[in-house]
């Protein structure tokens, strides 16, 4: 679907939202009788609320393309236990749910590369759904040289989205042209300092116990789940933080409640038992390119390795 088929389908979708909003108040109007019916009728009245009801709609998709289009950097704080880590700090960017395609405007990915050298992080994670479509899609060698163009103290690291594993399988090669490591069900043990895990999104993916059984507990365990569908599993096992992505926060509102009654924590920081959790709303977003819940975001996360 082109860009334009997406803003109307948005604005129709907000359209009849206060349709029906309008349609309610002035049911329960009828009963509370707030209003007298004469004032109701007033011509200009009724034309007031005419443009308002036509007017809302399209200064939400408006403002939500420009809430889409711009990256925002989230930052966090937390203190880790070190173990027999070396390390005392480590700084954690954190994007996810490119969604790259056709559609991508071409400063997205400069943006998102100058947005990342200017954190200057020691790691760069990336928790799934970088690469919407095909090697087919025009424009995929620009984005992995653009990755390429991030260097890191540890380096690039993502885990597979539901998005990534469908279609053609030399998705894998884009990666590994753009620089970007990708954990699929295994353990990385990085610069002896931290063990970093990436997990499948696919139903057979590994039980996180097995994914685990060789990993010993001498270090800070960071773990890449692009749904945060298992957070108590987690927060049961030796893992310190995990990042997720996938929610988009709903993107549009209302998803957002809908969203975080599914998911409990849908976008940003939370600890549950012994363990952090950080799930981003995303840097773009699936479909339309309107945000109107949440905004594009890169996370930064400042890790405190403490004894």
């Amino acid at each position: 679907m082109s860009s334009l088929g997406y803003y109307v389908r948005i604005y129709v979708f907000y359209l009849l939202i206060a349709i029906v909003a309008v349609a309610g108040l002035l049911g329960l109007n009828l009963f509370l009788k707030i209003v007298p019916r004469e004032t109701l009728r007033s011509p200009v009245l009724q034309m007031i609320g005419l443009i308002a009801v036509l007017a809302l709609p399209l200064a939400l998709v408006v403002a939500g393309s420009i809430n889409y289009n711009f990256i925002r950097v989230s930052a966090h704080h937390i203190k880790v236990p070190r173990k027999s880590s070396a390390l005392d700090h480590l700084k954690i960017a954190m994007a996810s749910d490119f969604h790259l395609r056709e559609q991508t405007r071409k400063s997205f990915m400069s943006a998102f590369v100058a947005k990342i050298k200017a954190l200057d992080p020691d790691i760069v994670l990336l928790p799934g759904d970088i690469l919407e479509d095909g090697r087919s899609i025009e424009g995929t060698a620009e984005f992995a040289k653009a990755f390429r163009k991030i260097d890191t103290k540890y380096g690039v690291y993502a885990s597979m989205g539901n998005h990534d594993s469908r279609g053609r399988s030399d998705k894998l090669s884009f990666f590994e042209e753009a620089g970007i490591r990708v954990l699929i069900d295994n353990v990385a043990r990085i610069d002896d300092a931290f063990y970093l895990v990436g997990r499948n999104p696919r139903r057979q993916r590994k039980p996180l116990s097995d994914l685990l059984e060789d990993t010993k507990t001498d270090l800070p365990i960071l773990l890449m789940d692009h749904r945060p569908s298992e957070l108590f599993e987690v927060a049961r096992s030796p893992v310190d933080i995990q990042f997720s992505g996938h929610t988009h926060n709903g993107q549009l509102f209302p998803g957002n409640i809908v969203r975080k009654l599914q998911y409990g924590l849908s976008w940003g920081h939370k600890r549950i038992g012994n363990a952090d959790f950080f799930v981003t709303c995303g840097i773009q977003g699936w479909g339309p390119l309107v945000r109107t819940a949440g905004y594009s975001e890169i996370m930064l996360v400042d890790v405190d390795f403490v004894k």
